[in-house]
């Protein structure tokens, strides 16, 4: 036994002994990538199965990493190359990429673990830093194993005795599996939206015996907090600006249920970090939506757009596009606005129009559907005018395509299909959405 002990001994520190000084370890070079660029999902209690914290397990999967890496398909980004810059990208660079790989190559050598970086401080099952308030709902939602879940609601109330600016907010189901998108939406004292429904039960519209109620179970111009899907980023503003929430409010949560062969229960939650001094500005979350069209049967590249115009100035800061399984590919544009570098004057129809400067183009994946936040926050004068163009492929070759010979029209279900271009944008602190769209300019 002592030989056997003595002789592995002595191998592990030949291996170590042949490491060159450019080979990458794991604690020296490896860690910090992973911290950086993974860890938000890879890390005990993420939303990723794995946490490549620890080097036995980094070490094992040292070779999916890499391959995962050069491929481009980790970390999650769809944003097409090229077009605008994001600061929630999280690609990795050239440099990162070979680096993985020629661990990969050298089996994965720990190195010194008194190379490590400091963690990061995350806390407990939240992304954004600790929440000074989290919001639940109230009671647990049942879900099936199988079938369809109509959209479920519940009105939650925060008790908040003063306003509150919040800075920071995300949603963390508790049966991520099951939640499809969420949202949440802030229902001040004076509204009259949902005004019958339940406290802190859940709902749907066709639960709700007041006919205005149902009505605005399916539509509403009430202010968003956030939304939320699998992949999205939280929200996180500049100290500047924050979205507004007045004393008293409820917080509706709107959640978009599907069935995966297990009878689980959700009880989701938002958790909200204040602003430390008083914003300038105030955040809304706009959308551009087109809820009137129909896919044909078989068709690959079906475009479905939207148009809206900005009524005052607002500085526009990120997107969420949604659409389900049909959706291919999203952008946004500005129309009638001449880009610095290109202006062709032309539609992509052919015929000639407004000149078109394209935001975000997005090859869209239904099971990640990301937020993108731009680099440099953009001012948008009064006037301008915005274009969401969406994309759908209805065809056999769509692997999520569940029915390539039906015709698809707006729905809430996920083989339904929707056309939502989901932005927020800076505006002043005084304005709701209501003032801002009614406002003299």
């Amino acid at each position: 036994m002592l030989v056997v002990v003595v002789g592995t001994l002595l191998s592990c520190l030949a291996g170590h002994a042949q490491l060159s000084e450019t080979t990458p370890t794991y604690y020296r070079d490896i860690l910090p990538i992973l911290q950086k660029h993974c860890e938000v999902c890879h890390r005990t209690g993420g939303i990723a199965p794995i946490s490549f914290g620890n080097y036995e397990v980094a070490r094992q999967y040292a070779a999916a990493i890499r391959v995962v890496t050069e491929n481009k398909s980790m970390p999650p980004w769809f944003a097409a190359a090229g077009i605008g810059r994001f600061s929630n990208d999280p690609s990795l660079s050239s440099e990162e990429i070979a680096t993985l790989a020629a661990w990969a190559a050298a089996k994965a050598p720990a190195g010194d673990w008194h190379d490590a970086p400091a963690p990061r401080g995350w806390a407990t099952g939240w992304s954004i830093p600790r929440p000074d308030m989290v919001v639940k709902m109230t009671q647990a939602v049942k879900l099936p194993a199988s079938g369809d879940v109509d959209y479920t609601y519940e009105i939650v109330p925060t008790h908040f005795a003063e306003d509150r600016w919040v800075q920071m907010a995300e949603v963390l189901p508790s049966a991520r599996g099951n939640v499809h998108h969420a949202v949440v939406y802030i229902r001040p004292p004076n509204s009259n939206w949902l005004r019958h429904a339940p406290m802190g039960e859940a709902f749907t519209a066709e639960t709700l015996k007041d006919a205005e109620d149902r009505r605005g179970a399916h539509w509403t111009d009430s202010d968003v907090l956030l939304v939320y899907a699998p992949g999205s980023s939280p929200d996180e503003w500049p100290a500047t600006m924050a979205k507004f929430v007045p004393a008293g409010s409820d917080l509706v949560f709107q959640m978009h249920y599907t069935t995966n062969g297990k009878s689980v229960a959700d009880q989701s939650s938002v958790g909200m970090v204040f602003a430390k001094q008083l914003p300038t500005q105030r955040v809304l979350t706009l959308q551009l939506t087109n809820d009137h069209f129909v896919i044909p049967p078989g068709a690959d590249n079906f475009r479905v757009e939207a148009r809206g115009t900005l009524p005052n100035d607002a500085t526009l800061l990120s997107f969420f596009p949604h659409m389900h399984l049909r959706g291919k590919r999203f952008e946004y544009n500005l129309v009638g606005h001449a880009p610095a570098q290109e202006s062709s004057g032309k539609s992509r129809g052919g015929a000639r129009e407004s000149q078109i400067e394209t935001l975000l183009r997005v090859n869209y994946h239904f099971h990640w559907q990301m937020s993108y936040r731009l680099a440099e926050p953009r001012l948008l004068k009064a006037g301008t005018e915005l274009q969401a163009v969406a994309w759908y492929d209805n065809s056999s070759n769509n692997s999520h395509n569940p029915d390539p010979t039906a015709a698809v029209r707006w729905g809430e279900q996920t083989y339904d299909e929707m056309m939502i271009g989901f932005f927020d944008v800076a505006v002043a602190a005084n304005l709701d959405k209501t003032r801002y769209f009614h406002a003299i300019k």
